[in-house]
């Protein structure tokens, strides 16, 4: 935990070893929570293969302090970034940015180019009234006021619709528990707002822009101009229509960050598992039950469902009940 230079609290979390590599989300995210989706903790797990990934919740999301409901602005994410910068005391280093964080990334690169090694920009766009139509932005940012519920669902439907149903599921609920309405409300009119076009001549790292051919929610075009706009930039299209990095068919993905990082190839290895009775402590878990209940329900006794919990967070390498439940939604169908 860091704070920014306005006092506000900024979670962050350090994963693998080797080179720092910053990564910079999309408009919400939530360090425990994202850790216990396998599939985005798997592309999280490929690209710290070979580096120290350091990610971050931004204000107002996830475990970093609430931020208040009102204008969120590229001065706050700059300020967020910079403060996990220097708690990690990195001088240079990697840098990759996911949607709305592709903007945040690409005006750090331009304003501090002394410190960014290689630059990814995925799933991106240097100007966001041209991600959607103006009716459009108002009718979503509308919804997310009015139904935060109703339209996390929709979003989920529009950022991964190659997501299975229990992914789906948990990536809906995991929506609301990051942020507030108010928060997501400020972070998607920021993403509709931002305007970095004028910035992207003066990025002078090695640039890779990345983006799927057939993303919903942020057209391939908007990530051609966006290299386009920063001299020397490699740019790649990978199949999908997913916007969530980790989600669909994430491997050419991986494989095109790893090869402009320098990276090998990588043979990844088997996902934890559970055994049957683990599973069915998980499921409980997943329905609210306290140890006490778990050890009524399946006739044992309460220290020994404490047990099964504490081995459940070991073998997984989580740190609470609500990554066990996220994780046991997203692997139970939804069901």
């Amino acid at each position: 935990m860091t704070r920014s230079s306005a006092g506000t609290r900024i979670a962050y979390a350090v994963t693998g070893s080797g080179p720092p590599l910053v990564y910079v989300s999309g408009w919400l995210s939530h360090l425990e929570l994202s850790w216990a989706l396998p599939a985005e903790r798997a592309f999280y797990e490929a690209l710290a293969d070979g580096r120290t990934l350091i990610r971050y919740d931004k204000p107002g999301c996830g475990l970093s302090d609430r931020a208040a409901d009102s204008a969120y602005t590229m001065v706050e994410e700059l300020a967020a970034l910079r403060a996990v910068v220097a708690a990690n005391r990195l001088d240079r280093f990697d840098l990759m940015g996911v949607s709305l964080g592709a903007a945040v990334a690409a005006a750090w690169a331009a304003d501090q180019p002394e410190s960014v090694s290689r630059l990814v920009l995925y799933g991106g766009w240097a100007r966001g009234r041209d991600v959607a139509a103006p009716e459009l932005q108002r009718h979503v940012i509308g919804l997310v006021r009015q139904h935060w519920g109703l339209a996390s669902d929709l979003l989920a439907d529009l950022f991964a619709p190659d997501a299975d149903a229990g992914t789906r599921t948990a990536f809906t609920r995991y929506q609301r528990e990051s942020a507030s309405a108010g928060t997501a409300c400020a972070m998607l009119a920021l993403a509709y707002q931002v305007d970095v076009g004028e910035l992207l001549a003066r990025i002078g790292a090695p640039t890779l822009v990345v983006h799927r051919d057939g993303d919903r929610a942020a057209p391939v075009a908007e990530g051609r101009r966006l290299a386009d706009g920063i001299a020397g930039a490699r740019f790649e299209t990978v199949p999908g229509r997913s916007h969530l990095p980790y989600i669909g068919d994430v491997a050419p993905l991986t494989s095109a960050v790893r090869r402009f990082l320098g990276l090998p190839g990588r043979h990844r290895g088997g996902a934890p598992t559970l055994t049957s009775r683990q599973r069915e402590v998980a499921a409980l878990i997943a329905q609210g039950c306290t140890n006490r209940e778990i050890g009524e329900r399946l006739g044992i006794a309460e220290r020994s469902a404490e047990a099964h919990v504490e081995r459940i967070r070991y073998r997984m390498d989580f740190r609470s009940r609500a990554q066990i439940a996220a994780w046991y939604v997203a692997t139970a169908g939804g069901n």
